[in-house]
């Protein structure tokens, strides 16, 4: 809520101040005052932070803690106060406090050079931080904790979605001349290095750079360029994020002007045409949906946005002024973040910070010229409000399943190693196995440690640390086989054993193929082989999300799971769609899994196995794409050509 009151009327602007905050408003967003005209302001709030709340396996050598709030707040001077800290004998960081240059984020920033201890709960807080604009402070202190893992993150960031799209060689045509530009990270950033000096746009003589402004996201992990007027039809502009992006460790961004270890710069093109039309967006759809009287404890809500421009969402707008719950007895609901669906761009998520209660809720997704907008220059608005309510009742689903120091690796080979066989195989995390570093052929990390190898032809990259016991003594290896790193494998082993039996233990579920789910389309929920085996052989595998960015999808098997044929030439791919995400996917797999043996398609999800893991074979033509993680309890993983994309926790 961002206005002001006429400085006439000073009391009585002070007055509906203290009306608002009591009566909570229908939904806490503040009410339209019918002589006035304008929304009751009500306190600050956050909307996302970084770590999350409840986050595990969280970098040691942590740089800073980030806490977006839902409007421009004050220096955090006297009487507000951001602290971390840990149980003894842990001892309480002391860091700096300070405010990105938007004056929306928070930035608790940890001494240069130090560690976290390692497998420690910290706990954040902020207390009574102030509003800039309506000078109200935070109706009472937020409070989030996260766990550190067992390692430091060397793991650089990466531009994983652009708005308008990447294309190689490029430039991207066709896109409305009155857009915003947006990229969106693999990883949590650091606020202050997203700025008009690390994210700029460009276009060759006669056209001039356009003038704009840089804002980041803490809950949506992404940069907004938003140009001052609407762009040039018919023009070419270059938009480039520069190396002075650096992720919450510190880590230089891994771009697209130089292969990896190397840090980069992150470019794309594009030429623009006509401007998108002006149309106001609407609420396409919600989960719960409006009525619904059996919502449950953990559940998070979804609010589904039609947008006639045929823009997305600006994130910026996704956030806790505009998206508001509000419980029984007219209490708003504290949210652990607001964010935007990255996959669509469509979908708002108010995820709460504690379970609900059971009882009456309602939800309100703000309109008009302070609410939510699309990325059109200037932004199409919700013309109105748009409410509803739910019943939220007592009644048990699958999940959360925390990964822990799990969480950071894309491949881990149990006890017995991992290979890879192809050049074009890269890992954007860890990797990592209880075993000797002689067991890890066919990696080289992206620091300065070893190179595992067998032939030129043979070498894939991890952009990450490599995890082994220690070498042996004929093996150089100056940054693996430590103390340190051979606890950060046991404790990841450790986790995905944790993960495994969660997953085992949960109720059996549908086996809605007789074991083929190929040409399926499953909602969330819990899918049991009946016959011991899941196959995806003969199509695709479609995971519909219906709303709910935090749907949940667990394949429960006895023995085997196989994805693609009959026969090498057919791979098969897991699609996801309405608001799925692949890092709420997960394969319970009794012995082996073998993904796409002749190398193609795209798997989703996080597999955890007590045998063998093998994407694609020796000789397969086709690059496999895996948005997940490979975990093996016991035997190695053997990957030939795999991209694989690890999940954000």
């Amino acid at each position: 809520m961002k206005k002001t009151f006429d400085g006439a009327r000073p009391w009585l602007a002070a007055l509906l101040l203290v009306a608002a905050g009591i009566a909570g408003c229908g939904g806490g967003g503040g009410g339209r005052d019918p002589i006035l005209g304008f929304d009751g302001a009500v306190p600050p709030t956050v909307t996302a932070v970084a770590p999350l709340n409840g986050a595990t396996g969280v970098a040691t050598n942590l740089a800073l803690v980030s806490a977006d709030f839902s409007e421009r707040m004050a220096p955090l001077g006297a009487g507000a106060s951001f602290v971390v800290t840990c149980a003894a004998p842990c001892t309480s960081p002391v860091g700096t406090v300070s405010l990105d240059p938007s004056s929306r984020i928070a930035i608790f920033a940890l001494p240069a050079g130090g560690q976290l201890t390692p497998l420690t709960l910290y706990t954040a807080t902020i207390t009574g931080a102030r509003s800039s604009v309506t000078n109200l402070a935070m109706a009472a202190p937020y409070v989030w904790s996260f766990t550190t893992g067992a390692s430091s993150d060397n793991t650089r960031p990466r531009v994983t979605l652009t708005v308008p799209a990447t294309t190689s060689p490029g430039p991207t045509a066709g896109v409305p001349a009155n857009t915003a530009v947006t990229a969106t990270f693999t990883e949590d950033m650091a606020p202050a290095t997203i700025s008009t000096a690390s994210f700029t746009l460009s276009c060759a003589a006669p056209c001039s750079a356009p003038a704009g402004s840089v804002t980041y996201v803490v809950g949506n992990r992404t940069a907004i360029f938003t140009p001052a007027a609407p762009l040039i039809a018919g023009n070419t502009y270059t938009a480039t994020i520069t190396t002075a992006a650096t992720d919450l460790a510190g880590n230089a961004l891994a771009g697209n002007q130089a292969a990896l270890p190397a840090a980069s710069n992150y470019v794309w093109t594009f030429t623009t045409g006509a401007a998108a039309p002006a149309a106001a967006v609407s609420v396409a759809s919600t989960n719960p949906a409006a009525g619904a009287n059996n919502v449950c404890l953990n559940a998070s809500i979804n609010a589904s946005f039609a947008v006639p421009s045929g823009l997305r969402m600006d994130p910026a707008t996704i956030n806790a002024a505009n998206f508001i719950v509000t419980g029984p007895g007219g209490a708003n609901v504290v949210p652990a973040s607001v964010v935007l669906d990255p996959a669509t761009g469509r979908i708002a998520t108010f995820t709460p910070l504690a379970p609900l209660v059971v009882g009456a809720y309602s939800a309100r997704v703000r309109g008009g010229a302070a609410g939510v907008k699309d990325l059109a220059v200037p932004g199409n608005t919700l013309a109105s409000d748009f409410t509803w309510s739910f019943t939220v009742v007592n009644c048990a689903v699958a999940g959360p399943f925390p990964l822990g120091a799990a969480s950071t690796f894309g491949v881990f080979g149990g006890s017995a190693g991992m290979t890879n066989q192809g050049i074009l195989t890269m890992v954007s995390g860890d990797i990592g196995t209880t075993a000797v570093s002689t067991t890890v052929t066919g990696f080289h990390d992206a620091g300065p440690g070893c190179i595992y190898t067998e032939t030129p032809l043979n070498v894939g990259t991890v952009n990450g640390l490599i995890y082994t016991a220690p070498p042996p003594p004929t093996v150089a290896c100056p940054s693996e086989g430590t103390a340190v790193t051979f606890a950060a494998a046991t404790a990841a082993r450790a986790a995905a054993l944790v993960l495994y039996g969660q997953l085992v233990a949960l109720p059996p579920g549908a086996d809605p193929g007789i074991g083929n789910l190929a040409n399926l389309t499953l909602a969330p929920g819990t899918y049991t082989a009946a016959a011991g085996t899941f196959r995806i052989q003969g199509g695709n595998l479609t995971l519909d999300g219906g709303g709910n960015a935090n749907a949940t999808w667990v394949f429960q098997m006895a023995s085997s799971l196989t994805v693609g044929g009959p026969g090498a030439a057919f791979p098969s791919s897991v699609i996801l769609t309405n608001g799925a995400q692949a890092k709420n996917v997960f394969w319970q797999v009794g012995t082996a899994a073998t993904i796409n043996a002749g190398g193609g398609g795209t798997f989703v999800g996080t597999i955890v196995s007590q045998a063998s893991i093998n994407v694609s074979t020796a000789g397969a033509l086709g690059i496999t794409t895996v948005d997940g993680r490979l975990l093996s309890l016991g035997p190695s993983v053997t990957v030939v050509n795999t991209v694989i994309n690890v999940p954000a926790p």
